[in-house]
């Protein structure tokens, strides 16, 4: 197979915020250039997870190769990158960026640039794009091309004389994006003839041909039966198949520079290849690596213990393979004295928390519990020494700790401004700082920092009934500060239950604690004796519930007789409900603590 010639080649992806649609005009796309049957196609033909289809969201970034004849009588390669549009698979996103040249950045035409077009179209200014603004929805009746185009040169400052204008969904058009793609977009660079270097932008398992790694090539060529090195972890493989995704995996003989395709290697583990990594020939090796992408680092913790503790094992399986998917999720073992084994996760953010535990129930039919989750705090202590805290359960004596550090991120809102009001109270009574607020049209654009701790319970929920679904919201990590933090314990029965310890600023102890104590009188069964409920720091109680014990008629037998042997039976009961209290242990059942952990703290 011959190389195709660098400059019939364009790399692209497509970027926008959520629901402004990137996977219809991708679908059109491939409907466009033929690359699937009328019979073969069906709506979000690149969104292959069950769970994408359902919430109707792209998780996983998918390549597609598209050949396009075009107007000047040349075909055209054409790789196309669909991309997550939400904030917590932003990584996602960065991976897609470095293996492209250029972007298409969609625009909802009735409701113009939110919080994460922003965010999205500056990690691909940041990558050196080229960018192709596309109006999309131009159909609907309260589309406005014009003042959307204002939009877009005055908060993102891009050209948009010659904005494609589309309508994915009808398919108006496709034709225009087709032709933008391949005379404004730049095509890549490379050498044919140089030291085989590719970028690994992704990988994933599959049980038939062990790993499959997409590849983006730079220079030299991948071939059937070459032998490769992973330059970060320096193991060696033989190639046993090389192809492209059209958009079903295709076999070629060689993938040449500026392609982008995948390859296997009967590699066992994903362990082995390293997102981000630099494959090169093993006889002829590279000596420099390529520049990869910033390791994902998790900004929000929680354990995930199975209902059942058989299933330790598989639950252990399930997450390694899901780690096989998904780079950016990280786990390791923990224990409980509540709920027993399992395992300290790491996610990105809480929707990506919910897919992750959706698709464990879902591929692996696995029953599990999760913890609050929480966030990476810093603990200095008193000696000097500090350490990262993933679980508010770890959380050393008061009288060591010299001072604790939270995570900021600086948030981007934008919504209209008839509910400004409402957001701004939001924003302060959580803790936030406000650095800007400015206006693009009756659009208000708000910059905070905030707490992470605040935002990572149910922040996102309250900012979308309290703007009646109209904000958008954008986040980036903005370093840490000190902050005066308490762990608050919750005791059942006079016991510690570690599994609902949680952390939280001083001035908001007492209501969370109180919330949770409230949430647990109502979800623990009635006992035979009085259960008291405490929320407690160290060793003081802010907040206390009692659930009232069962009470057993022991005089239902004595019709009439003398009052005497009445408060007799009554005193034994009594005493016998103190040593049951004495000894009795209050088993939480698994339905009340899935209950307390999912409360809106």
């Amino acid at each position: 197979m011959t190389d195709t010639p660098l400059d019939r080649i364009r790399n692209f992806s497509i970027i926008a915020h959520i629901d402004h649609g990137k996977s219809t005009l991708a679908d059109r796309l491939i409907q466009a250039t033929g690359a699937l049957t009328a019979r073969e196609m069906k709506e979000q033909v690149l969104d292959n997870m069950e769970i994408e289809r359902e919430r109707g969201i792209t998780i996983k970034a998918q390549t597609v190769r598209l050949t396009y004849p075009a107007k000047d009588g040349k075909t055209y390669i054409l790789n196309l990158m669909d991309t997550p549009g939400h904030v917590d698979f932003a990584y996602e996103v960065s991976r897609s960026l470095a293996a492209c040249e250029g972007s298409l950045l969609v625009v909802d035409a009735s409701q113009g640039v939110e919080a994460q077009t922003l965010a999205n179209v500056y990690q691909a200014i940041d990558a050196g794009h080229e960018i192709v603004p596309v109006l999309n929805k131009i159909d609907l009746p309260a589309a406005e091309p014009a003042r959307v185009k204002q939009q877009i040169e005055d908060v993102i400052g891009l050209d948009t004389s010659d904005a494609v204008e589309i309508s994915a969904k009808t398919g108006l058009n496709i034709e225009g994006v087709l032709e933008a793609i391949v005379t404004r977009l730049p095509p890549p660079t490379g050498d044919a003839n140089a030291t085989t270097t590719a970028l690994l932008v992704d990988s994933w398992y599959d049980a038939y041909l062990g790993v499959i790694i997409l590849v983006r090539v730079k220079d030299g060529h991948l071939r059937k039966g070459q032998r490769i090195r992973m330059m970060s972890s320096g193991s060696v493989h033989t190639i046993e198949q090389v192809g492209v995704f059209a958009p079903k995996l295709t076999p070629t003989d060689s993938l040449g520079p500026g392609e982008m395709g995948y390859l296997t290697a009967a590699i066992k583990t994903v362990a082995d290849t390293n997102v981000g990594d630099t494959i090169t020939d093993d006889r002829n090796p590279a000596t420099e690596a390529l520049p990869g992408f910033k390791p994902s680092i998790p900004v929000v913790w929680c354990g995930l213990f199975p209902v059942d503790a058989d299933d330790f094992e598989k639950l252990r399986e399930s997450l390694g393979k899901l780690r096989l998917n998904d780079a950016s999720f990280h786990f390791e073992t923990e224990t409980s004295a509540a709920l027993g084994f399992g395992f300290r996760c790491g996610f990105l953010g809480l929707l990506h928390l919910e897919i992750i535990q959706e698709r464990l129930s879902r591929e692996f039919d696995l029953d599990l519990i999760a913890t609050a989750p929480s966030v990476v705090y810093k603990i200095h202590k008193t000696n000097g020494e500090s350490f990262e805290l993933h679980n508010p359960a770890d959380f050393p004596d008061g009288s060591v700790i010299d001072h604790i550090e939270e995570p900021w991120i600086k948030a981007t809102i934008m919504l209209p401004d008839d509910y400004l009001g409402p957001v701004l109270t939001l924003c302060n009574d959580r803790r936030g700082q406000q650095v800007e607020l400015t206006y693009v049209g009756s659009r208000a654009m708000l910059v905070y920092r905030l707490p992470l701790n605040e935002v990572v319970f149910d922040f996102y929920d309250r900012l979308k009934s309290v703007s009646r679904g109209y904000a958008s919201f954008d986040y980036q990590m903005d370093g840490y500060e000190e902050g005066d933090l308490v762990r608050i314990s919750i005791l059942v029965n006079a016991e510690p239950v570690d599994a609902l310890s949680f952390m939280a600023h001083r001035g908001q102890a007492e209501r969370r604690g109180r919330q949770i104590c409230e949430k647990l009188k109502d979800l623990i069964p009635r006992q035979l004796f009085k259960i008291p409920i405490q929320a407690a720091i160290g060793g003081r109680v802010i907040a206390r519930e009692t659930i009232s014990a069962l009470s057993k008629d022991v005089t239902a037998k004595c019709y009439g007789g003398d009052i005497s042997r009445k408060r007799k039976l009554l005193e034994k009961q009594k005493e016998g409900k103190k040593r049951m209290r004495q000894f009795g242990k209050v088993e939480i059942p698994q339905s009340a603590f899935i209950a307390a952990l999912k409360m809106d703290a």
